[in-house]
């Protein structure tokens, strides 16, 4: 039994093989499929590969049999991965909310017309250019014990030497100031384009209509860096969460465990006790808890 087909559907279908087979469609597909390849080596099958290994018990020696969610059950009943987890949270808000804060206030004073703005703005990308590991290092090196540079100053004014890196506040507290000086460059530098970008008729409209500065700044400026903002936050949420240097450099998850993230806890699954299914299991956690963030955050641009 034949059916026949509708007089405009073959001519349709025709017409979509002929562009697909257009040269405007084919040569930019030619070019990208070397880039496309590469993304599936170097991404894809590590993803999926990590994926199959959280699924089974084995070790960097050899490979292990399938133990299906036993991984991720022990995962998410360990006390280690919920402290992990909310370490990471809070370290993710305060860097979020101080470089924003710093930035944007940084940005907002390097766009005013004063004498030396250029080379502050270079002064102030310093933390951002520094190598990580240079820049924690030297850190280390100012707060580490009583004979640190920062200890000296507080015992040269007669204070007492303050351990920061054998208190678990003092190491948190640390560990979040640190981050927030090597990151808010990026920010001010984001929001300080944004700042740039705006039409300058919209604040001397706002000026015209008797507004003061903070009611132009409320009404104008945030409403225009309000979507740039967004993507920024969804940018740091997703290095402060995956920062492996900070917290591991400067007090290497310590101590007792008080400034280990997520990263830092698949590190030690994989690497101190040699059970890379439990890694892999923490990592794509970890992965699935920042995609639910990215869809907030996402949904939340496009509604504004």
């Amino acid at each position: 039994m034949t059916v026949a087909l509708d007089s405009n559907e073959a001519p349709a279908w025709r017409t979509r093989a002929r562009q697909m087979l257009a040269p405007e469609f084919v040569t930019p597909a030619i070019l990208l499929a070397p880039s496309v390849l590469l993304l599936l080596v170097v991404i894809a099958y590590p993803m999926v590969q990590g994926f199959f290994f959280s699924f089974t018990d084995g070790s960097l020696m050899k490979g292990g049999d399938v133990v299906g969610f036993e991984n991720y059950t022990k995962l998410l009943t360990s006390p280690a991965f919920w402290h992990s987890l909310r370490f990471s949270a809070i370290f993710a808000a305060c860097n979020i909310a101080g470089c924003y804060l710093l930035g944007l206030g940084l940005a907002l004073l390097l766009q005013m017309d004063m004498p030396g703005r250029g080379v502050f703005r270079v002064l102030l990308l310093l933390p951002w250019i520094v190598p990580s590991l240079v820049s924690i290092v030297s850190w280390r090196w100012m707060v580490n014990d009583e004979k640190a540079l920062f200890n000296q100053v507080i015992t040269l004014f007669g204070g007492d030497p303050i351990y920061f890196l054998s208190n678990s506040n003092w190491a948190v507290t640390i560990v979040i100031l640190i981050k927030i000086w090597r990151s808010f460059p990026f920010m001010m530098l984001s929001l300080l384009a944004a700042l740039q970008s705006i039409d300058r008729s919209l604040y001397e409209a706002a000026a015209i209509d008797g507004a003061t500065k903070w009611q132009s700044f409320w009404n104008v400026t945030l409403p225009q860096i309000k979507n740039i903002s967004i993507v920024l936050c969804l940018l740091m949420t997703i290095w402060s969460v995956n920062d492996f240097d900070t917290p591991w450099l400067l007090a290497q998850g310590g101590p007792a465990n008080a400034t280990e993230n997520l990263v830092v806890l698949a590190y030690r699954y994989t690497f101190a006790r040699n059970d890379v299914g439990m890694g892999a299991a923490t990592s794509f956690v970890t992965l699935f808890v920042l995609m639910a963030l990215v869809f907030f955050l996402l949904r939340l641009q496009r509604r504004s």
